[in-house]
């Protein structure tokens, strides 16, 4: 898996016509590390967008922590509005949009949990404070006040004096594993490239077609 290094950007940089590029991960990964270069901040920020069991649609911004073959990874609480939506309609969408290189990218897929090893490795890597505020938030529920959520806090220091904050069961990370991954950029009056890389499951082979802008 790419994992993203402290500046949010992958290893490798290319240059070439995009829409020439038969992989789309690969293509991905260029698009992300030249973003990293000239976006202000959080280049691996991304809309995630789901339905509850209703299929009433939600979005909201979260960050990308890692990426491959196998799909787009982020993490976060279980219980919250994003948790229960997915619990109940496995699909989601993302979209990362660089304004600054006026590129746009569009993933749709299923969604699944990733592994406890994984979830539990990456949560060992957040700063202390995060370890504790995402073991005592309830995310998403009313909070009657700052104060009840600092006390919540608190209490988790107590029960865990130093650095070793365990993760907690309801804080888990999500992969987005795509059908389709469609690459937009930018050109004068609206003569925009746009290419769609789709696939029926994920072990079937890419397929690439040109789209209108």
């Amino acid at each position: 898996m790419h994992e993203l290094n402290s500046n949010g950007s992958p290893e490798s940089l290319k240059n070439g016509d995009f829409t020439e590029a038969n992989d789309p991960i690969g293509l991905f990964s260029e698009w992300l590390a030249e973003a990293s270069l000239s976006e202000i901040n959080d280049p691996n920020a991304m809309a995630l967008a789901t339905a509850d069991s209703d299929l009433m649609p939600n979005v909201r911004m979260v960050l990308l922590k890692g990426f491959d073959g196998e799909g787009f990874v982020f993490y976060t609480n279980s219980q919250s509005a994003k948790g229960e939506e997915l619990a109940a309609n496995a699909k989601a969408a993302l979209v990362f949009h660089w304004k600054s290189i006026r590129r746009q990218v569009r993933v749709r897929g299923t969604v699944e949990m990733v592994t406890t090893e994984e979830a539990d490795a990456y949560f060992a890597t957040r700063p202390l404070q995060s370890r504790i505020a995402a073991s005592a938030s309830r995310q998403s529920r009313p909070l009657d006040s700052r104060a009840v959520f600092e006390r919540a806090m608190e209490e988790v220091k107590e029960r865990f004096p130093g650095e070793d904050i365990p993760r907690p069961s309801h804080w888990n990370g999500y992969r987005v594993v795509p059908i389709s991954i469609e690459f937009w950029h930018d050109r004068p009056y609206r003569m925009h490239d746009r290419i769609a890389f789709t696939r029926p499951t994920r072990d079937a082979a890419w397929a690439k077609t040109r789209l209108y802008p």
